[in-house]
């Protein structure tokens, strides 16, 4: 071994800040991109929102100066991206700007704007509401009714704090007369009381014990439906009608009527009224319309905000003596990244519009017809279609929702695998999965279809499925086998 000096060339790729900048929106959804731009605003003094009325006159000025294709291909990390995607990223210019050349082209500095939201909404009226009292707060309300001394009043109440939203009691009473330093047969005389609260079974700790609470309240003790209740639950659920009349020695009608009144008239989560609902409101990235007979892409930038370099330290960076070095330094970092930030953005929107582009050709049936036309297709038809990555078609395709004549769909959706179907070419799972719900849907309910049965009756239109694969597509649409689907 020797020690010696040698002269390399080689190719070395290089996240650039750009780069990893235009990585970053290029995944980000639309909520997330708002709350980026937001922070942006506040972090960078020469970034400043525009007013949504302003006049976009230096976007259409800078049209014709090259952007960076940053977005394009843009992968997480360079151990994911292949040679050719960073190439393309790599061999972009660098933002080394001459301050005083380009910004004396920009004209008076009225705004250079990024296209984006009207001025924002105010909340609807639904959002003013007061919120409705959750279920502890219900039940906390009618202990402080009852009267009672306060040594139950403390049992009741931690009782109440360990009801989930469903109404059941998840810890045991040892559990909480250890905690709340109280005996037993306190705990005990506690629960009986909140187990005499609205709603009817909260309080309960297993769906028995609910189900028998509502049974008496309802008026049903000492009749079949308490006997079902207590005794044969489990053959309710898996619809052994016969069994029970058999071990009961009733008629088959009597179980029948007993058991329509628990499965309609009881409820086995009694908290759920109460529950408060997440509300997801979707605001699509993509609008897909129809004019004439094709459709058109448009792109949704409402909300997003407008951004543009402030007036002020754009002619201030003309001024050769107006700051000194360490101020304009700073000024020239803040003035990069802003650039940077709104190229970004609008490399974004164009990569966005690219893609769903491909991805209305390639479904232009099922725009027309509905889900039983949608196509199998993968990431890499699109990326092949407009010459991009498909680590790229999967960042854009991430957290972005469209909104087409058939309805709201995430982006991801779009793409599915396939089944043959004979002379007519492949089909979408999707499609599969719509089939076999509607066939559930329209069968006879005392003759339910069996997984085989469906396979042979998809092998009839062309479609060759396994029978497990039924199976799986059934579990995902959460359809219950046919045992539990069976009705007499």
């Amino acid at each position: 071994m020797d020690v010696r000096l040698e002269l390399k060339l080689a190719q070395k790729l290089i996240m650039t800040p750009q780069l990893q900048q235009a990585i970053k929106l290029l995944q980000l959804s639309r909520l997330e991109l708002v709350q980026s731009v937001s922070q942006e605003l506040m972090e960078n003094p020469v970034l400043e929102e525009l007013a949504a009325d302003a006049p976009d006159t230096d976007a259409s000025e800078s049209e014709g100066e090259a952007l960076p294709e940053t977005a394009e291909a843009a992968p997480e990390a360079e151990g994911d991206r292949t040679a050719e995607e960073t190439k393309e990223l790599a061999a972009e210019p660098e933002m080394g700007l001459q301050w005083d050349e380009y910004l004396s082209d920009m004209g008076d500095g009225r705004d250079q704007g990024y296209a984006g939201a009207d001025e924002k909404e105010l909340p609807s009226y639904e959002q003013t509401l007061s919120r409705r009292a959750s279920l502890s707060e219900h039940l906390l309300w009618q202990l402080r009714l009852t009267a009672s001394d306060e040594t139950h009043l403390k049992g009741a109440e931690w009782i109440i704090g360990n009801i989930d939203e469903d109404g059941y009691l998840r810890a045991s009473l040892d559990e909480l007369a250890e905690q709340a330093g109280l005996p037993l047969a306190v705990m005990e005389q506690a629960l009986a009381v909140v187990q005499l609260f609205d709603p009817v079974g909260v309080g309960s700790r297993d769906l028995r014990e609910c189900l028998l609470i509502q049974a008496r309240e309802l008026d049903f003790e000492e009749t079949l439906v308490e006997l079902i209740i207590r005794d044969h639950l489990a053959d309710l659920e898996k619809k052994r009608y016969a069994q029970i009349a058999k071990v009961l020695n009733v008629t088959l009608q009597d179980v029948m009527e007993a058991s329509q009144i628990i499965i309609h008239e009881f409820e086995p989560k009694p908290g759920i009224p109460y529950a408060d609902p997440d509300t997801h409101y979707v605001v699509p990235d993509i609008y897909v319309v129809k004019v004439e007979d094709r459709y058109v892409v448009q792109l949704n930038e409402d909300g997003v905000p407008r951004v543009r370099i402030n007036p002020y330290y754009r002619k201030l960076l003309t001024r050769k003596d107006a700051v000194d070095k360490a101020t304009r330094d700073y000024i020239e970092e803040r003035m990069r990244s802003a650039q940077w930030l709104m190229k970004g953005m609008d490399q974004r929107n164009k990569t966005i519009y690219k893609v769903a582009e491909s991805i209305v050709k390639f479904q232009f049936d099922f725009l027309e017809n509905g889900i039983s036309h949608l196509k199998p297709m993968v990431l890499k038809d699109v990326a092949e279609d407009i010459s991009m990555h498909e680590s790229t078609i999967s960042r854009v395709t991430t957290s972005k929702y469209m909104h087409s004549p058939q309805g709201l769909f995430p982006m991801k959706f779009f793409f599915t695998t396939g089944f043959s179907a004979g002379g007519e070419g492949d089909i979408s799972s999707l499609t599969v999965k719509a089939a076999i719900q509607k066939m559930i849907k329209e069968e006879d309910p005392s003759s339910p279809l069996k997984d085989q049965q469906i396979v042979d009756a998809l092998k009839e239109r062309s479609i060759t499925i396994a029978r497990r694969t039924v199976a799986k597509y059934r579990e995902e649409l959460r359809i219950p086998p046919t045992s539990v689907r069976k009705r007499m």
